[in-house]
């Protein structure tokens, strides 16, 4: 298995974590400027890493 592809994993793992942690901050968030930065950061980077993660991925060729 090729090293970037093992990356691209990870940083795809990463992203889907952070975006679920998004979800879940934002089904218990209230009315706090606090609340929501945290909700824009986490949301970003966890797109971010997503898309990064996958487009990687997809992009890497098996030569088997």
């Amino acid at each position: 298995m090729n090293l970037k592809r093992i990356f691209g994993s990870i940083l795809t793992l990463l992203g889907i974590g952070s975006l679920i942690y998004t979800a879940v901050l934002f089904s218990n968030t209230t009315d706090s400027t606090h609340d929501i930065k945290s909700l824009i950061i986490y949301g970003v980077l966890g797109l971010i890493f997503f898309s990064s993660g996958i487009s990687l991925v997809r992009t890497i060729k098996d030569e088997s």
